[in-house]
């Protein structure tokens, strides 16, 4: 029989192509381009600072303006060996010499448009051979000058993949056979269904990627649909080695797939997955949204605030228990706290513990309490009444706890062996 009562017993999934997983991550380039979002240089300069203690191993920013330039410096003078900073270029060469001109970056970006909504509304190109051209072109040129390339194949899931992007690709590959091709979900069509129609599933275009012998085969899945995090790790599953995420999934409209959602993920789920440090996604949370004023729902997996509270009497009394009842992983694998709230679903095992914990500030001394003490049973019964009387909307706080504590625990003196079982330290503190 299998028993599953700890984190470590729970088994873990193996990705059937068994490959190495890499993330590039492009907060402070497309994150940046959410609307109402501006970025300032010791913002993304911090960005950067959390990107290396996680471990991340890219990042891609804009190299247009001195401003770019500036942060660009700023990063390289603290030295890290990672993220590797790497540039992002419209399929120009004059774009592309705009990274060249940067001293230390060694890999672009290169944005090519495959859909036709694309090629023809909005480049106003008269044909696809005139968009391949115009793309090989400038693959060709970054090569030429010693750059590594990715090719972020943008809008590739509303386009016709085996009429004029597969035979891109196979060009594309000719040219760089280490060329990172980036699949563009741009809008979000992608789903993560193998057997799905093409040219809407990750599964099928990661492995007809594989076939036409691409190395690198990177996602970048906007979260229009609300199914990035599913449709990049279907990648993962189908063979694909790179994800192009951004932390908190910002960006423009939906925006991105969410870092900390694949990486906890990764982390926690997958078989062989430990590199990444996420210690510091609670702070980088707060960080972005005291800063950068990115407002966080309190109930958003991983960073949001109410992750690890707890208030209904059952959640509450199977924590006190054994966390791993009602928390998927422990907090302080991102650097966040537990916290136990009394409110109008709360039972007596909390307000037991809340009370443990307010007499133990107030008397300097470790105090069990049994739940079925009657002083329990009056607390409970005098925050019961509040919420009966709609004279509050909100929880106890932890000072309001304390004052009960002192009214029924200290003031009453009901002290008696059976209501408290154990008080260790001096008799006379009582």
């Amino acid at each position: 029989m299998v028993v599953y009562k700890d984190y470590e017993d729970l088994p873990k999934i193996v990705l059937p192509a068994g490959q190495e997983i890499f993330i590039s991550d492009s907060t402070i380039r497309d994150g940046s381009q959410m609307p109402g979002v501006v970025m300032k240089r010791m913002h993304k300069l911090k960005i950067y600072e959390f990107l290396h203690e996680i471990g991340i191993e890219k990042l891609e920013t804009f190299v247009f303006h001195k401003r770019d330039k500036d942060v660009i410096k700023s990063m390289q003078d603290l030295g890290y060996e990672y993220p590797e900073i790497t540039g992002w270029a419209r399929a120009l060469p004059s774009d592309i010499d705009f990274v060249l001109d940067v001293d230390g970056i060694k890999e672009t970006g290169i944005l090519m448009s495959v859909s036709d909504s694309h090629i023809f509304d909005k480049m106003q190109l008269v044909s696809r051979e005139e968009a391949s051209e115009r793309y090989l072109n400038a693959l060709q040129y970054a090569v030429d000058h010693g750059l590594r390339t990715r090719a972020h194949l943008e809008d590739m899931t509303r386009s016709d993949l085996h009429g004029f992007v597969y035979p891109l690709v196979q060009e594309l590959l000719d040219i760089d056979p280490d060329c990172t091709i980036r699949i563009c979900d741009t809008l979000g069509f992608a789903v993560p269904f193998a057997q799905a129609c093409e040219p809407y599933s990750i599964p099928k275009i990661v492995s007809r990627l594989r076939e036409l012998g691409t190395k690198n085969i990177e996602t970048h899945i906007h979260d229009d649909f609300g199914l990035s995090v599913s449709s990049a790790l279907a990648g993962f599953e189908h063979g694909a080695n790179w994800s192009s995420l951004t932390f908190l999934g910002i960006g423009e409209r939906s925006g991105n797939t969410e870092l900390e959602k694949i990486l906890l993920f990764l982390t926690r789920r997958i078989a062989g997955f430990d590199k990444y440090d996420l210690s510091c996604m609670a702070r980088f949370a707060e960080y972005m949204e005291s800063n950068i004023g990115i407002r966080i729902p309190r109930n958003k997996s991983i960073v949001g605030k109410n992750v690890f509270v707890h208030e209904s009497g059952i959640h509450t009394a199977g924590v006190i228990k054994n966390p791993f009842t009602y928390e998927p992983y422990p907090p302080e694998l991102i650097g966040a706290n537990r916290q136990l709230l009394i409110g109008d679903s709360s039972g007596r095992e909390v307000v037991r513990h809340k009370v443990e914990e307010a007499l133990h500030e107030l008397m300097h001394v470790t105090v069990s309490v049994d739940k079925n003490d009657p002083r329990i049973a009056e607390i409970q019964k005098d925050i019961q009444r509040l919420y009966d009387e709609e004279e509050r909307v909100s929880c106890i706080s932890d000072e309001e706890l304390t004052r009960y504590a002192e009214k029924y625990f200290m003031l009453n003196m009901l002290v008696d062996g059976e209501a408290v079982r154990d008080i260790e330290g001096d008799e006379d503190q009582k």
